[in-house]
Order: C-alpha cells, then sequence, then structure tokens
C-alpha cells in the first residue's frame, strides 16, 4: 500500500517511573507507578500521524529480541506500515523516563539499534520515498541515515519536514540546510542559535522575543518555514519565500488549554500531527494543519505514555471541533 508520510527515526522502549518530584543528585526516592511501553520520537510521531487517518510507513532498525518483535506487532496492530532493519549486534533502544506531579519529564535514552541504522538500508526503500507526499525525520538516528532520508526525500520531490531533537553535537548546517520545514521545540531552538548564529537566548526567553525578532532568528536557521514550538504558549511560525498557503510571513497560534498530568511526547504527538495535515490534500493552509497538530499535542498531555497517548483524529475533532 502506498504511503503518504514517511517517518525515518527511532524506537524505543519506555521504562516510566511517576515521581512526587526529581531526585537531587545521590538522593533515592519512592517512586509512585512505574510503566512499560512503546516510544521513541520516529514512532511516537509515526503513531501520531496514522491515528490522523494517514497512510503512514515508519523505517527504523530495531534488535533481534522481545521488545523488537514487539515494537514490529504494535506497528501493525496500529495499520502503521513498518520498515525494520534488524540488528544482530546491538538491542532495541530504551529509555528511563521520571514524570513528576506536576506532568514535566526528564529522559534517559539509550538509542542502541537506532544509531546503527544503515544509509544503505534506507536506499533500498526508495519505492515507499516514491509513493510519498511528506517525509518526516529527527535526530535519533546517526546523522548519515538522517542526511541520507533527506536526500532521498529531496530526489523524490517530498515536504521534508526535520524535527532536531534531540540536538546532535556533529548535527551540520548543511543536514539544516535540506529541511523545508523545521521543528524545534524552546530548547532545540536556544542550542541552534547558540551553535549556528552566535546568538545566545535563553530558552525560558523564547517565547516572549518579539515577532520579529524570533522570525529573523528563523530566517537565519533556515531557508524554508521554521515552527518552534513553545510549551503552553503555543508555537511560532516563520516563513521564507514559500508560504504553504498563508498569507502572513510569520504569526503565532495560541495553545488549547488542557489538564496536563504527563507531557512525555507532546512535542512528538505535534510533529506527527503537523506532517499529517502537509499530506492531506484537503489542508491548503499551513496554519490550518499546525492548528490541529497543537490540539493533538494538547489532547495527547491529558494521558500518560508516549505512543499509546497519541489521540485519534475523531477525538481531537470531538474535543475541539
Amino acid at each position: 500500500m502506498a504511503c503518504k508520510v514517511v517517518v525515518v527515526g527511532s524506537y524505543n522502549q519506555d521504562h516510566v517511573w511517576q515521581v512526587d518530584r526529581f531526585p537531587q543528585p545521590g538522593e533515592t526516592r519512592r517512586g509512585g507507578g512505574f510503566r512499560t511501553g512503546p516510544g521513541g520520537k520516529g514512532f511516537n510521531q509515526a503513531i501520531a500521524c496514522v491515528r490522523q487517518d494517514v497512510t503512514t510507513a515508519f523505517v527504523g532498525a530495531r534488535g533481534h529480541d522481545a521488545l523488537g518483535d514487539g515494537a514490529a506487532a504494535l506497528a501493525e496492530a496500529e495499520g502503521l506500515t513498518g520498515c525494520w532493519q534488524v540488528r544482530e549486534d546491538v538491542p532495541t533502544g530504551t529509555a528511563a523516563i521520571l514524570v513528576e506531579a506536576s506532568g514535566q519529564n526528564q529522559i534517559i535514552v539509550d538509542l542502541a539499534a537506532n544509531e546503527r541504522l544503515d544509509p544503505d538500508f534506507l536506499c533500498t526503500q526508495s519505492a515507499l520515498f516514491a509513493d510519498a507526499r511528506v517525509l518526516l525525520a529527527q535526530l535519533e538516528n546517526n546523522l548519515d541515515a538522517t542526511r541520507t532520508a533527506l536526500q532521498l526525500g529531496g530526489e523524490h520531490e517530498l515536504i521534508r519536514v526535520l524535527n532536531p531533537a534531540p540536538v546532535h553535537p556533529d548535527l551540520d548546517a548543511d543536514l539544516l540546510g535540506l529541511a523545508d520545514v523545521l521543528t524545534p521545540n524552546e530548547s532545540e531552538f536556544a542550542q541552534l542559535c547558540a551553535r549556528f548564529l552566535d546568538t545566545e537566548v535563553a530558552t525560558d526567553d523564547v517565547a516572549t522575543l518579539d515577532d520579529e525578532r524570533l522570525h529573523a532568528l528563523c530566517r537565519q536557521l533556515c531557508g524554508g518555514s521554521v515552527v518552534v514550538t513553545l510549551g503552553r504558549h503555543g508555537s511560532f511560525v516563520s516563513h521564507g519565500d514559500a508560504r504553504r498557503g498563508d498569507e502572513a510571513a510569520c504569526y503565532r497560534v495560541a495553545a488549547e488549554t488542557v489538564k496536563a498530568i504527563d507531557t512525555t511526547g507532546a512535542g512528538d504527538a505535534f510533529c506527527g500531527a503537523l506532517v499529517a495535515g502537509l499530506a492531506d490534500e484537503r489542508v491548503t493552509r499551513f496554519a490550518d494543519a499546525v492548528r490541529h497538530a497543537g490540539r493533538v499535542a494538547a489532547l495527547s498531555t491529558e494521558r500518560a505514555g508516549a505512543a499509546t497517548a497519541m489521540p485519534r483524529r475523531d477525538e481531537v475533532v470531538a474535543r475541539f471541533g
């Protein structure tokens, strides 16, 4: 089956502990609950996308182990086309996540098989790219694989969306330049400004920058469109020459009001829903795709978990209209 969206990214098995507050260095605290489930930025985003009723393929690497088998089974159950490179030399990726009472989280990831995704394996999936409209990639794979994915997307004239998370120590401007749409959060935006623009912006100050200043920084980072996700402050959109159906070169989209209990995966929910909108021929304005993505992200925070917390399109419409 031809898929409108191809997500090249990571799968991690999440191990999540609830805590009243984050422990200090050297401190041991009692947990208030434990769960395990599917995660990884790429897989989360692919699940968010397919749950918006858009045909989606996920391309990634996993170990030859029970966690990897579970990932493949879940993808099939979700109607997600899984194209897995099964590695014999490394295990499936894992993550340790602490979620405190406010819903904020701290995460440690062992990327394992994700860092061994072979660019040659991506090239064998060229037919997927040929049939798609949008490509989504992140930075939880090795950069050679990410670069190859973006190059394949360019060869097949896909809209190439890069979620620069987490910011890789070897990320370069040439790789950023391969993206048509860039989707950093506040922290990632601040890191990108420091590295590539020699401009220091505090993470907490990004949302309060005036539109003119924020737009100028975005224009220096990426020739295409930039969507900076700002948590409770919503998101900021900055376009280059291509405005993708929008009238304004830059604007803000307000966040929806929700009762958040777990922000894990909210950014992934946003990215997955955004590319679903970009792949939908009925969505003619970029702003509409951004607004729906914000609603998907907001609703995901009212549920515990990552991939399994991604809301379906009918749930979002029922909640927000």
